[in-house]
Order: structure tokens, then sequence, then C-alpha cells
């Protein structure tokens, strides 16, 4: 007899050769690599801009931030600037992408446009 805890438990099969992949990263394996692409340009691409014409760090400050659960000063720990220097970057990104970090939605369309083009062994 199956118990459903059993079933539960038991790791999905890994398309990559490890034990389990993570979910984002079998949604983005199945998604081709030019609309990828795409998806990573119109969400990053206006960053990325900013960042290269004045060697700002938005990109680097939105990966923190997302990967920190949005919390402000953890953000700001690691990257090592103000709460307040962090707070500005965010409405920075905010204001360049259309985008609203304080909802999931758009924390979601951001990490996975920040994973989209990543080799898919590190997805």
């Amino acid at each position: 007899m199956v118990r459903m805890r059993d079933s539960v438990d038991a790791p999905a099969p890994d398309p990559y050769g490890g034990a389990c992949a993570d979910s984002y990263a079998l949604l983005l394996a199945a998604v081709p690599e030019r609309t990828r692409w795409s998806f990573r340009d119109r969400m990053l691409g206006p960053l990325e801009e900013y960042d290269s014409s004045r060697q700002a760090e938005l990109v680097h400050t939105l990966e923190v931030f997302l990967s920190c659960s949005g919390s402000w000063s953890r953000s700001a720990t690691r990257l090592h600037v103000h709460v307040n220097t962090l707070r500005y970057r965010i409405r920075r990104i905010e204001d360049l992408t259309g985008r609203d970090l304080g909802t999931l939605e758009d924390r979601v369309d951001f990490f996975l446009a920040l994973r989209a083009t990543r080799p898919a062994r590190t997805l």
C-alpha cells in the first residue's frame, strides 16, 4: 500500500542529472531559448543600459534584493550600503522597468528573467 505522504516526498526526476531540479528550472528548460532571451531583455534591458551608462549596480542590487526575499536590512548589509541607498536603487529599478517590487508577481518575473539565460546546469 502506498501512502500519500510517500508519494509526495518522492523527488521528481531531474533532466539535468541531479537528484531533483527546482521547479523554475524545469519551467525555463521547457521554454525556447529565443523566448527566454526576449523575456530577459524586456525585463532587464533597461537596467543593464542604465548600469553600463552610469556604472551603477542595479542588476546586482536586484539579484541581492530577491535573494534576501525583499528584506531591506539584509539586502543593504550584503550590498554594503545604507538602507536608504538600497531604497533609492529599488525605486530606480521600478521607475526604469515600470514594475513594482512590492508585488509577488513582479518579483517572480524578475527572478525568472535573471535566470532565463543561465546554462541549464546552473538554473
